[in-house]
């Protein structure tokens, strides 16, 4: 597997890591616990290096198994977290945005424990909280930095002014913001701000939650514990709407004798050096085919056409974050 630096950093990962929350929550029932503790395993064989996971996912039970996961092979791999939600420790459910110092840190605490490591490799901010400056936010990372209990400080969802803010504080390492064929807001300010300050970019979702693989269609039903039930971008008529995109990945798969989620990762890898994708599975085979795209080359041609003929599509119905950036 190849490695990439996010950023002007030290943090070096695999060129593509594995995002984790799928094998817990939101989408569908969650999978045999001990099956997906086998996965990441097989993923560190395979040469991933970075795996993203956070408190909120579950909540909590996402970090206990790859805390688990990971364990025999700690000082082999790079974990990323998340804080930023109020979490009801008896039902487990979720509150509000909670950026406030305090709360940081009782946070990364537990983190550590579910993740049983004396340090987070990478630890972003999971949602802007407009209550607390962002200045703040960094300045208590950067407390915890110089503590040992967390290496290099990121930042989720976040815009171009509030990434320069937390940057003025303390280097941020890495944003991790939506990025993809059907989602490329970033463009427009974050990704030149991350290159003009030299932060890493870690597309989630890069798949588009499984659409841009051309394994859903616009008839395809969701169970109710699956985000995508809900989501104004798998609406029936949106997922119809939006099938040229999947069209034009087969075609271009056709050719390079590979499969639309590779051409869909492929092409975020070839958009700078310091993108690395996050795709999500809860299969082997799945995990195979995502870690196969970082072999894939699209030629500056094939690049021109993919853009020219995204340019045209018009991409029905709103992300489905639940929230919007803040600056």
């Amino acid at each position: 597997m190849q490695k990439r630096k996010l950023g002007n950093s030290r943090l070096e990962v695999s060129a593509v890591g594995l995002g984790c929350m799928g094998m817990s929550v939101n989408y569908g029932p969650p999978p045999d616990r001990q099956e997906m503790i086998a996965l990441i395993r097989a993923a560190v064989d395979r040469g991933v290096t970075f795996f993203d996971t956070a408190e909120i996912y579950g909540p909590f039970t996402n970090e206990e198994l790859v805390g688990e996961g990971l364990a025999p092979f700690r000082d082999q791999v790079v974990i990323a977290t998340k804080f930023g939600f109020d979490i009801d420790l008896e039902t487990r459910q979720r509150g509000g945005l909670n950026s406030r110092p305090e709360h940081i840190r009782q946070a990364v605490e537990a983190s550590l424990r579910r993740l049983r490591t004396e340090a987070i490799d990478l630890l972003y901010q999971h949602r802007v909280d407009p209550n607390v400056p962002i200045e703040d936010v960094a300045g208590t990372v950067k407390d915890l930095i110089a503590e040992g209990k967390v290496r290099y400080f990121g930042l989720s969802e976040a815009g171009a002014q509030t990434i320069r803010r937390a940057h003025a504080v303390h280097p941020v390492a890495a944003v991790q913001n939506e990025y993809s064929l059907w989602a490329r807001d970033s463009e427009a300010e974050v990704l030149p701000t991350c290159e003009e300050l030299g932060i890493g970019f870690v597309p989630w979702s890069p798949l588009g939650q499984g659409f841009l693989t051309g394994k859903v269609d616009a008839v395809m039903t969701f169970h109710t514990s699956d985000v995508r039930s809900w989501f104004p971008r798998f609406t029936p008529d949106a997922r119809k709407a939006n099938q040229p995109i999947v069209d034009l990945l087969h075609d271009i798969a056709g050719r390079k004798k590979a499969t639309l989620a590779q051409i869909a990762l492929a092409w975020l890898l070839a958009q700078k050096p310091w993108i690395v994708p996050i795709p999500g599975t809860r299969k082997l085979h799945r995990l195979d085919e995502n870690l196969g795209a970082a072999a894939i080359e699209l030629t500056s041609d094939d690049l021109f056409e993919i853009d020219a003929a995204i340019s045209k599509i018009k991409v029905q119905g709103a992300r489905g974050t639940g929230r919007e950036r803040y600056g």
